[in-house]
């Protein structure tokens, strides 16, 4: 049985907390039946980045928040078991500093019941800052989605989240497909500065013409491969831009810090528009 790439709307990883912060903003549904990505799970416990770690600048935010979460022990003890409870499709993602590591959290959430899918962390825009594997060349995170993909069952998928860099996202996809990545997940933040000159990411609207970008070059090279986008998706025109480009479904991070209520809006109206096309 082929693994089925969730969709339409999906809370990207990181911005919809554990799930318990979201729940109350998200519709007569809460959370069920939702694709729900979770924070970057590590296999030991992170406390993330010290000092200032969001900064809002025009468009969007720099964050360099450091991958906090529980380690992998925590999260299946506690966060995974209200996920399943509350409906969620439990995606988890998963960020590790060695192949081995991404093949081990692999292992372990591939007999954790209610995991539906994994989506693996190898587009992080500051790897060596966070301690993560340095997936600097395509076949480099092609290594980790093959690691991964032998570890976890192949009826469920696994989503390779790459950076939205338009000179090598093409050769990347081709790369993590390849490997055994069931879709790709265009992007993760864009390699940006806070204003002391620390390193982070940017993210929410002023990256999402060069995510649509990628997301436009991906679909037109790799036509068999289903892509996600993610960046600077906050309402219905700028959903479905990316679903226009060639997406097959979003995701919607840094709108949530915002607004909590942004996945709920999309989901009703994207649903709605999907069930009356003919």
């Amino acid at each position: 049985m082929s693994a089925r790439v969730p969709g339409p709307v999906m809370v990207a990883a990181g911005c919809g907390g554990t799930g318990r912060e979201l729940v109350a903003y998200s519709g007569p549904d809460g959370l069920d039946g939702l694709p729900f990505v979770t924070r970057s799970i590590t296999l030991d416990p992170r406390p993330g980045s010290t000092g200032t770690r969001l900064v809002e600048v025009p468009g969007g935010l720099v964050n360099a928040v450091g991958l906090p979460n529980p380690g992998l022990e925590h999260f299946l003890a506690t966060e995974l078991p209200w996920l399943v409870r509350a409906g969620a499709r439990v995606v988890v993602s998963v960020a590790g500093s060695t192949m081995g590591e991404y093949a081990d959290l692999a292992r372990r959430l591939s007999r954790a019941p209610g995991v539906a899918g994994l989506e693996v962390n190898v587009g992080a825009p500051d790897e060596a800052g966070a301690r993560l594997f340095e997936a600097r060349e395509p076949y480099h995170a092609a290594s980790v989605i093959a690691a991964v993909r032998r570890e976890f069952p192949a009826d469920r998928p696994v989503l390779a989240k790459l950076r939205p860099d338009v000179s090598r996202v093409v050769e990347a996809a081709r790369s993590c497909h390849e490997a055994g990545a069931t879709a790709i997940v265009v992007g993760n933040a864009v390699p940006a500065a806070f204003p002391d000159g620390r390193s982070g990411g940017l993210s929410g609207p002023a990256v999402a013409p060069i995510a649509l970008r990628c997301v436009a070059d991906v679909g037109r090279a790799l036509p068999e491969v289903p892509v996600i986008g993610c960046g600077g998706v906050h309402d219905v025109a700028s959903a479905r831009a990316y679903l226009s480009a060639g997406a097959v479904a979003v995701q919607v991070g840094t709108a949530l810090l915002h607004d909590p209520t942004t996945v709920a809006r999309l989901r009703a109206s994207l649903t709605d528009s999907q069930e009356e096309t003919p």
